[in-house]
């Protein structure tokens, strides 16, 4: 009997450098990448969880570098699978080498993030399930199908030859689109032999037509090249002047095939990031008045076009609860007097609902004198506040509530493990809990940051007050940043003012906003490089100048949320230099202040607090904090 223990033994050696995470990161493709067998689902899963903290060390390039090399057998439809959800190069070098059974294709295509599947329009050798699979997912951004030029190929005028070429399709399949001949061909002159036999500009290389068959979308087509016409058969063109009208009509045909397969209600662009469609109305103008009539009754029967679906049919003559006489419009109503600026509250739709102010005069028939309703004009009794970003950011808390709970449950269940509370664990499993707990844990402090981001820019959460000296915060964080650019031949080059800086922030506030900033430059700062940095009172303010290492300083916007500071350890959050960045404003401006760029350098400025022997400040004067 023998045991297959070799999966154990890589997992036993822990690597300690970059070269031996490289090294056990290839003993895990390789052992992984077998087909599926009988084994312990927990030293698998284990495994993967391996690869998730070697991934940690090791660059994406040289992962990707490491998964495209020769040699390894990517036969395990569920190691495919999880590199396909993982980076771009990454996913397209594993989907690039798969070698998969028909099979194992059409079950794990439709599980692959639609981004994954768009790699798969590179490979020549997919069997033919798989392609079925992708036309029927509607791969887009596949190659155009070559125009049929074989004189074996279904007649225009024959119907039921062109149905008899048709590939059967399984029952319950949606048909595949299917382009005929006559809707590839620009020109429906026929072509000569001669055009045929004239050698093609050198800048394109005509594929043969290996099929007779009506052309079908395949990953393997090439996009076609354009067919030279007679004339230009019998006297060669240099590729400067290749006939512009064929590539011209190529090019329309491309277009046009491309808005026939994008659905009308989807954009032909990427795909959105989630919760993108959470609104995808556009918001309305803002409505600040229109002009109504009402009927006899008091019913409004006439309203400005934008408005009428929503206002007409309410009845302003009903009588009202808690209302004055002298503000009620059913009064007014009996009594056919003329209104001047009398408050009334529509109920109703989103854009009409809210209190308003009315100005109207009774109608009357010429002839006879007969009442026939009123006529007027809404206005807006207060402006209406823009209440979209608070219902965005109480979407976020939301959605980050709903996720603390099953990641609170991981690191619960981890500590369990971690801490053998339920008995005696391998110290294997001990140490790969423990390493779950801290991720559990940072991604914690991130839910908690993007909490205090939406709290911050919505005006819902105020910093704690106290008092703190900022020149003491940041003479001591940057000693300890110090010891941390040491090794990269990196510092801060750092005048600091000597006398105090005094706050009205608690000290941990001010801790915070501080290292945030701080940590961020330090960890987007190269090897070699000097950050120079100033921190001098300017009025009745404190203001911090600090300079951008090179990798911020070619960043269009710094607070941008795709703004990285590369592969640094040190970091000041998980989400990147610039949301840290953009937190760190928040809180600013919170504080009464403000973190801007100008030009080459970022600049914070908070206000100071007032001395303790100085007079206090006038009782009418703009609270700064307040904004």
């Amino acid at each position: 009997m023998h045991f297959d223990d070799r999966l154990a033994t890589v997992l036993r050696h822990r690597a300690t450098g970059e070269r031996a995470a490289k090294t056990q990161f290839r003993q895990l493709l390789d052992l992984l990448g077998e087909r599926p067998q009988a084994g312990d689902p927990a030293l698998k899963a284990a495994a993967y969880l391996r690869l998730i903290a070697l991934a940690e060390v090791i660059s994406v390039p040289d992962r990707a570098a490491i998964v495209g090399e020769n040699g390894w057998r990517f036969r395990n439809p569920e190691l495919v699978r999880w590199f396909g959800e993982a980076h771009p190069s990454i996913a397209g070098a594993a989907l690039y080498r798969a070698q998969l059974t028909d099979a194992e294709w059409a079950e794990l295509i439709p599980r692959l993030p639609i981004r994954a599947r768009g790699f798969l329009r590179h490979r020549r050798d997919l069997p033919a399930g798989a392609l079925r699979v992708l036309d029927r997912l509607g791969v887009a951004d596949r190659a155009l199908p070559m125009p049929a030029a074989s004189p074996a190929a279904p007649s225009e005028a024959d119907p039921e030859a062109q149905d008899a070429a048709t590939p059967p399709v399984a029952p319950g399949e949606p048909e595949p689109l299917v382009l005929r001949p006559a809707m590839l061909r620009d020109d429906p002159e026929p072509v000569s032999e001669d055009a045929k036999a004239a050698p093609s500009p050198p800048d394109t290389e005509p594929e043969p037509e290996p099929e007779a068959e009506p052309t079908q979308l395949s990953p393997a087509a090439p996009p076609p090249a354009p067919k030279p016409t007679p004339s230009a058969s019998r006297t060669p063109t240099p590729a400067s002047t290749a006939q512009p009208d064929g590539i011209r009509a190529l090019v329309e045909r491309i277009e046009s095939f491309r808005k026939a397969r994008v659905p009308a209600s989807q954009p032909a662009e990427a795909p959105t990031l989630p919760m993108a469609e959470l609104e995808q109305a556009a918001p309305r103008r803002t409505l600040d008045n229109f002009a109504f009539g009402t009927n006899s009754e008091g019913r409004i029967d006439w309203a400005d076009p934008q408005v009428a679906p929503m206002v007409v049919g309410i009845d302003l003559a009903h009588k009202r609860e808690k209302v004055t006489p002298e503000e009620d419009f059913a009064t007014a109503f009996l009594n056919r007097q003329p209104l001047r600026a009398l408050p009334i509250r529509l109920r109703g739709a989103e854009a009409i609902e809210g209190d308003w102010i009315v100005d109207a005069a009774p109608r009357f028939t010429r002839g006879e004198g007969r009442f026939y309703g009123y006529v007027g004009r809404f206005r807006r009794a207060i402006a209406e506040v823009d209440t979209r970003a608070q219902r965005g950011a109480d979407r976020l808390r939301q959605l980050l509530h709903e996720l603390r709970t099953p990641v609170n449950a991981m690191q619960g269940y981890a500590e369990v493990i971690q801490q053998q509370v339920f008995g005696p664990t391998p110290h294997e499993y001990r140490a790969l809990a423990a390493s779950i707990a801290g991720d559990s844990a940072r991604i914690l402090a991130g839910f908690d940051e993007l909490d205090r981001l939406a709290r911050l820019e919505t005006g819902a959460l105020d910093l704690e007050a106290g008092e703190s000296d900022l020149c003491a915060i940041v003479r001591a964080q940057i000693g300890q940043l110090q010891t941390v650019l040491g090794p990269r031949v990196a510092r801060f080059e750092a005048r600091i003012a000597d006398r105090p800086a005094p706050l009205p922030l608690a000290p941990n506030e001010a801790e915070m906003l501080g290292w945030r900033i701080l940590a961020t430059l330090a960890g987007a700062t190269g090897a070699g490089e000097t950050i120079g940095l100033e921190l001098a009172p300017d009025g009745d303010q404190i203001v911090l100048r600090a300079q951008l290492p090179t990798k911020l300083a070619g960043a269009e916007d710094v607070f941008a949320s795709d703004v990285r500071s590369g592969g640094s350890t040190l970091s000041s959050g998980i989400f990147g230099a610039g949301f840290s960045l953009r937190l760190a404003r928040a809180e600013a401006r919170a504080a009464g202040g403000d973190l801007v760029r100008e030009e080459e350098r970022l600049v914070l400025s908070l206000p100071l607090l007032t001395a303790s022997g100085s007079l206090p400040s006038p009782a009418d004067a703009p609270d700064r904090a307040a904004g």
